[in-house]
C-alpha cells in the first residue's frame, strides 16, 4: 500500500489541494497526523476534502483546542485568536468528526501514528535528539510518524538507551526502512517552519519499505488574501511566505 503521509494542514486549503495534485497517482490512502484546523482560513473545507478520500486521521493540539478540549491560555496571542475564530466557523459535522479522532493509531503492526510524540500524543514537540531518544521506549513498532513541529526530520534510535539518537534532515532520496527504529516527521502542509515555504508531505510505500519526502509550491498569496479578508493577525499570514 502507498500512503500519503501529511500533517499540520492548519486549514490551508490551497496548500492541501496543491499536495493532493502533486501526489496524484502516488498514493492509495491518506494518513493524516493531526492539526487539520487552526491558523488558516478554510477549516471546514479542509476537513471535508480529507474525508472525501480513503484515510485515517489522529487528533492534534489545535484540533482539540477548537473543541475546548485543551486550555488555549498556553497558546500565543495569534494562535488563541485563530482558535477562537475557528470555533465560530466550524459546522456541526466537522466538530463531530474532530471530536471522535483518536490520539494514537498503530497500522500494520509496524507504524505508530501520533501528533506530538509517543510519550505525550497531543502536545510534546520532538525537536531534538535529547527529546527523541527517550520517546523510543513509548512505542513498540519499528517506526513512528509524528507531526506538530512543522519541520521535516528523521530520528534514528541509538543502540544504547543512554546515548543520543541520530537526527538528519531528509533530502529527495527515498529512505529505505530497515533494521533501525525511526521517528519520522513529514513536515507541515499548511504552515512549514523549516525555512522552506513549500508545502511538505511524504509517500510511504509499505511493500517497497520506503519513505520519500516531497515539497510542492502553492499559491501562498491566495491563502494570505483569504486570511487578510478575515482580519487574521499579520504575523500569521506573513510567515507563510518565509516558511517559519
Amino acid at each position: 500500500m502507498r500512503c500519503l503521509v501529511i500533517s499540520d494542514i492548519h486549514a490551508n486549503l490551497t496548500a492541501f489541494e496543491a499536495v493532493l495534485e502533486d501526489a496524484k497517482g502516488l498514493f492509495d490512502k491518506i494518513w493524516c497526523l493531526g492539526d487539520m484546523v487552526g491558523y488558516g482560513p478554510n477549516p471546514n473545507e479542509c476537513v471535508t476534502l480529507l474525508r472525501s478520500f480513503d484515510h485515517l486521521c489522529i487528533a492534534g493540539n489545535h484540533d482539540w483546542a477548537v473543541l475546548d478540549k485543551l486550555d488555549i491560555d498556553e497558546f500565543n496571542p495569534d494562535a488563541r485568536l485563530a482558535t477562537l475564530w475557528t470555533r465560530e466557523q466550524l459546522n456541526n459535522e466537522v466538530k463531530s468528526y474532530l471530536d471522535e479522532l483518536p490520539t494514537m493509531l498503530v497500522e500494520d503492526n509496524s507504524y505508530t501514528l501520533v501528533h506530538g510524540s509517543p510519550r505525550h500524543h497531543v502536545w510534546e514537540y520532538i525537536l531534538y535528539p535529547a527529546i527523541a531518544q527517550p520517546n523510543f521506549k513509548y512505542f513498540d513498532t519499528p517506526y513512528c510518524f509524528v507531526g506538530h513541529t512543522h519541520s521535516p526530520v528523521v530520528f534514528q534510535e541509538a543502540p544504547l538507551s543512554d546515548e543520543l539518537c541520530d537526527a538528519f534532515i531528509p533530502d529527495a532520496e527515498p529512505i529505505h526502512l530497515g533494521q533501525a527504529r525511526l521517528i519520522i516527521n513529514p513536515g507541515s502542509v499548511g504552515q512549514p517552519r523549516d525555512g522552506d515555504a513549500r508545502a511538505a508531505y511524504g509517500i510511504l510505500d509499505t511493500e517497497a519499505k520506503t519513505f520519500s519526502y516531497k515539497r510542492v509550491k502553492y499559491n501562498i498569496s491566495e491563502t494570505q488574501e483569504k486570511m487578510k479578508k478575515q482580519k487574521f493577525p499579520s504575523r500569521l499570514w506573513n510567515r507563510l511566505a518565509f516558511g517559519w
